[in-house]
């Protein structure tokens, strides 16, 4: 491998050299940033100097390094001084209390794996930082200072450190017998060199017991060093402080990857601590967001151990044998949930496939805690008590569609709530009409009719069902299931209790005197990006809660609909509702914690501006239907594995949501397609695959005519919205896409900007 701008480094025996080539970078390097704190845990990175270094190291309490030292594979427990000038390595938790009290400067001091034909032992090492190995003892140093010198205030004496018959000129550094390697009667420690420091007073029993210990010179070391072991215990430090880093960053909120970590902790065979360390963190969380990440870390460590093999990562999380752990997070009980989790896992693996489906059920779990966790909103929904309308009495809400013009997927949990979310919406009528709406009706049979229409309130039955006992409702909570959202609706406005002994016609009865028909209807196509089934949620919500007698505010609304979809388990964000339950053009804003709540904020627009847009805003219907079955779960994994790539994507959507309602407020529409033409390629970056490649084409052909353009909601099909730069160019733009090739069927609508917003309203009454 070829390295552009670099320099060679000599090695040389020299510990000053050493230290220089760790602490500063080369001149022909300076365009590198340099890491004075590299794959470490240090509890207090503000007491390291720079032009200090930390390599592979655990650092727990205050740990102070001065400029010109460094530290590599230890584990110390502050508090300790580490002077300018010196190399410390290979010292672990116990060495800490023998280095208090020593001022340590200009030392190299180092703990070494030894293996003695069978026997293993560690050894530690003390040298100068200034210390010459090979010259003689007549001119050399030992510690920085002549040897005569260290002789006269230690009680060491030649004879100690050399034979006799060792002639003069061998006698050097390399070849001294300092460092102790076993004793008869007692363990030895890093106390057994560091006296030779000879700070204080040395006392006779430390010269006697360093005297009695079988000596070895460095010489004699080196063909002993246990390579394997020291690589070893190098690697179990990296995994000990890599699991103070997962503490670090689950708790602390942090946006670090893990995700490299797991891959290595696998590959090493350090799995298994990784694991129970997220097990630990978890179970200890304070809030049902931290636990979420935690198990989809686990998620993530199963997934990396199956290599690739064992099917899709997506995929059905039903198995029974984990509806025990389900069922313990669903009641609240986190850590007995977290733990019967593990003691499941255990039993899955054996091979990828049932890695795999691990990985899947520790994901179902994962959403069940995110569902708690946006649950919180909860409180933020008022319902206040009003007349409860006559009989047969219509309630019935037309809603808008709504576009997003910049900031979506940052609505999204958990990204909305551990990140911060902002979304720029406009509420709008599609060819001249509200497309979306709800009425509901008193009936005096106690049952819940629940009736789907083609596209208008006088259209076609397209589907009908009746739920006269409580367990017609129990499958409220699987978004395929017929009727599902309008019996989770029910559920949400507390309409029905559920679950409860009270059988559905008693409540009926006695709440309300009789039951209740709901019809709903919606002119857009399935998949349209529109946010239709979230505004159609809000619409069912406003109508049920008037039609039993109840009124609930917009704010009230908005937070319903989060509460309701995470019951219905679809797991969607807020924007879609504040698009369509809101009037005209807002921006959306939720703060990075829980409780989760989101603030709307009208923008105002210039006069005559909202005008501007709609000769300006087109809807082109792509033909294709847009399928996002697993794109919520790939950017989910994605955002909690906290790829580089997608924190810096979301902090980017909501700045550029800021800089849209900024250039709606200045009436800017070359400004504003820059940001639509911004938002999609965010998108694209959030979920890849969002861009089938007709829709491709599409866009191709429109940009010459257009400031920007954008697939409404998720992408992938659906309507494609354009700011055009003329006005009016409906017919025109038709013609374009009609000549070019390979667009399929298409078709093109105006769009107006509502600002009238949602209408609740009585409408005609039938006593049948």
């Amino acid at each position: 491998a070829c390295i552009p701008n670099a320099s060679y480094d000599y090695m040389t025996t020299s510990a000053s050299d050493h230290i220089r080539s760790l602490t500063l970078l080369p001149g022909s390097a300076s365009h590198l940033r340099f890491c004075k704190t590299a794959h470490s845990h240090v509890d207090q990175p503000c007491l390291l100097e720079d032009g200090s270094s930390v390599t592979n190291c655990l650092l727990e309490g205050a740990v102070q390094l001065a400029a010109a030292s460094v530290i590599q594979h230890c584990h110390l427990q502050g508090p300790l001084v580490i002077g300018p000038g010196c190399l410390l390595s290979g010292l672990n938790m116990g060495s800490s209390a023998a280095l208090r009290g020593h001022a340590l400067r200009d030392i190299v001091l180092q703990g070494h794996h030894v293996r003695l034909r069978d026997l293993p032992c560690r050894v530690f090492t003390l040298t100068g930082r200034l210390d010459d190995w090979q010259s003689p003892v007549e001119k050399a140093t030992y510690l920085n200072v002549p040897w005569a010198e260290f002789f006269q205030r230690t009680g060491v004496r030649e004879g100690d450190l050399w034979d006799a018959e060792t002639p003069r000129r061998s006698r050097c550094l390399l070849s001294a017998r300092l460092f102790p390697v076993l004793h008869a009667r007692e363990a030895l420690g890093l106390e057994d060199v560091l006296w030779l420091l000879g700070l204080a007073t040395v006392a006779s029993e430390q010269l006697t017991r360093w005297r009695t210990a079988w000596r070895m010179s460095w010489q004699e070391l080196l063909p002993c060093l246990d390579m394997e072991a020291e690589l070893g215990a190098r690697q179990a430090l990296f995994f000990l402080q890599g699991q103070r880093k997962v503490r670090r960053v689950l708790l602390g909120r942090q946006d670090s990857s893990l995700l490299p970590l797991a891959r290595s902790a696998v590959h090493e065979g350090y799995h298994e601590a990784m694991l129970d360390t997220l097990d630990e963190v978890a179970s200890m969380a304070s809030d049902a967001g931290i636990a979420a990440r935690a198990l989809a870390c686990i998620a993530e460590v199963l997934g990396c151990m199956a290599q690739g093999e064992g099917g899709l990562r997506s995929g059905p999380a039903a198995n029974r044998e984990w509806a025990s752990a389900f069922g313990r997070l669903e009641s609240g009980d986190l850590a007995g949930g977290v733990q019967e989790l593990a003691a499941e896992r255990q039993k899955w693996m054996s091979r990828p496939a049932l890695l795999v489906r691990a990985a899947r059920h520790y994901e179902g779990a994962e959403q069940i805690l995110v569902r708690q966790a946006v649950m919180s909103s909860c409180q933020f929904v008022s319902v206040e008590q009003v007349e409860l309308p006559p009989l047969g009495q219509w309630v019935q809400v037309v809603c808008p569609a709504r576009l997003d013009l910049s900031g979506g997927w940052s609505d999204t949990p958990p990204i909305t709530y551990e990140h911060g979310g902002a979304v720029v919406d406009v509420a709008v009528l599609v060819d001249g009409c509200r497309p979306i709406g709800a009425r509901v009706r008193r009936i005096v049979q106690p049952e819940l009719r629940l009736v789907t229409l083609s596209g208008s309130p006088q259209s076609e039955v397209v589907a009908e069902l009746v739920c006269r006992e409580l367990e017609h409702l129990q499958d409220y909570c699987q978004p395929h299931a017929p009727g599902a959202l309008l019996k989770a609706a029910f559920i949400c406005t507390q309409v029905v209790q559920f679950p409860s002994q009270r059988p559905l016609r008693v409540q009926l009865m006695e709440s309300f005197g009789g039951g209740f028909e709901v019809h709903t209807w919606s002119k857009l196509p399935h998949g349209s990006g529109l946010g239709t089934s979230s505004i159609l949620a809000g619409a069912v919500m406003a109508s049920l809660y008037r039609a039993a007698g109840k009124a609930a505010n917009t704010e009230s609304l908005i937070h319903g609909v989060l509460h309701l979809e995470q019951r219905l388990t679809t797991g969607g964000g807020w924007q879609d509702q504040v698009g369509g339950l809101v009037p005209g053009i807002k921006i959306g804003r939720s703060k990075a914690q829980l409780p989760l709540r989101v603030e709307v904020e009208q923008i105002l627009v210039p006069d005559g501006f909202t005008q501007t847009l709609n000769n300006h805003l087109l809807l082109v219907y792509t033909g294709k239907t847009r399928l996002a079955r697993n794109l919520l779960q790939d950017v989910v994994r994605n955002w909690y594995a906290r790829l580089p790539s997608i924190v810096q994507n979301a902090d980017a959507l909501v700045s550029n949501a800021e800089e849209c309602a900024q250039a709606l407020r200045q009436g800017d529409l070359l400004l504003l397609g820059k940001c639509l033409d911004c938002y999609w390629q965010q998108k694209k970056c959030m979920a890849p695959g969002c861009e089938p490649l007709a829709v491709g084409r599409m866009m191709d052909a429109l940009r010459p005519y257009v400031y920007g353009q954008c697939l409404a909601g998720a992408g992938g099909g659906g309507f494609l919205y354009i700011l055009t730069k003329a006005p009016r160019q409906k017919e025109a733009l038709h013609q374009i896409l009609a000549n070019t090739q390979g667009l399929g069927n298409f078709s093109i609508h105006s769009i107006e900007v509502d600002t009238g917003g949602f209408s609740v309203e009585l409408v005609g009454c039938d006593t049948k």
